[in-house]
């Protein structure tokens, strides 16, 4: 009687920490859907639902899984490839994302040229904003384009960049635009200096960053082949049903997934000591 109230005592006690300390579930996949939502965001595709983006994971693990487990009849190795093939499409999205943050961090500068210009030859500020959709650089087109249409019908300056903030989704868009906001309410004549000025700063930390992220492309380019190569090699084992049956025992699955173990652990490892720090978006 005494270990039953124990064990009831004790699930009680669990059940009552579980309810007051770990989130809803409901709030716990609103968060990965914000996260996946942001990702998709930063990468250019926000037009991208993450519920299709979800869909498109599946179907790729279950088409390399399905073409895997026909080649080489072995369960356990299908499975590994169908996990590689489903998280593969994030691994291209991300990348995407990091290279279009890339991309915006060498035009920014020009960019912020092109406003001081248009607001020393006499322009309003945003209409010095909406300009750079036909004058600014052509990676940033699309999203002042956009902003000027915004602005065009609202005629709501701050509420535009709110906007313009989220289609961009870039830190250092972030900073320009914080910077613009506040040049319009306080206003005064020293708007040249401040966007000549930020322009030479953010010149300046654009070729630091890119030289150190020429130094760490010879990292990532051997923690990614490091990792890639024991793959390949298993790849070409499926056409040989002999060798690559082997994997279906006991011992192959807990080869692979101690070899699957160790190349997560070794890449994270090498890209974490190897990581350049990630500037943080601001007032999002």
């Amino acid at each position: 009687m005494g270990v039953v109230l124990g064990l009831s005592t004790g699930l009680g006690l669990a059940l009552i920490w579980a309810a007051v300390a770990m989130p809803p579930r409901a709030a716990r996949t609103a968060t990965r859907t914000g996260r996946l939502r942001a990702l998709l965001v930063r990468a250019g595709l926000g037009q991208v639902a993450p519920s299709g983006f979800v869909t498109l994971c599946v179907v790729s693990a279950l088409a390399v899984g399905l073409l895997i487990q026909v080649l080489s009849r072995t369960l356990p190795v299908a499975i590994v490839f169908a996990t590689m093939a489903g998280w593969l499409p994030v691994i291209l999205v991300s990348s995407r994302a990091r290279n279009r943050q890339r991309e915006f961090a060498q035009v920014w500068p020009e960019a912020v040229d092109n406003l001081a210009s248009a607001v020393r030859a006499g322009l309003s500020l945003p209409e010095a904003v909406a300009a750079l959709g036909q004058r600014g650089p052509e990676p940033l087109r699309p999203a002042f384009t956009q902003f000027a249409l915004d602005y065009q019908l609202t005629g709501r300056f701050s509420e535009s960049l709110d906007r313009l903030k989220e289609r961009l989704a870039d830190p250092v868009g972030d900073r320009v635009i914080e910077g613009l906001r506040v040049a319009r309410e306080v206003g005064g004549g020293e708007l040249g200096r401040l966007l000549r000025n930020l322009s030479g700063y953010l010149r300046d930390e654009a070729h630091t960053r890119s030289e150190m992220e020429s130094r760490q492309t010879w990292t990532v380019a051997g923690a990614r082949m490091a990792v890639a190569a024991p793959w390949l090699v298993l790849f070409l084992l499926c056409f040989q049903p002999e060798v690559i049956g082997r994997y279906n025992s006991a011992g192959g699955v807990l080869v692979l997934a101690g070899g699957a173990g160790c190349c997560v652990v070794a890449y994270r490892l090498m890209m974490r000591i190897g990581r350049l720090p990630t500037e943080q978006r601001i007032l999002t």
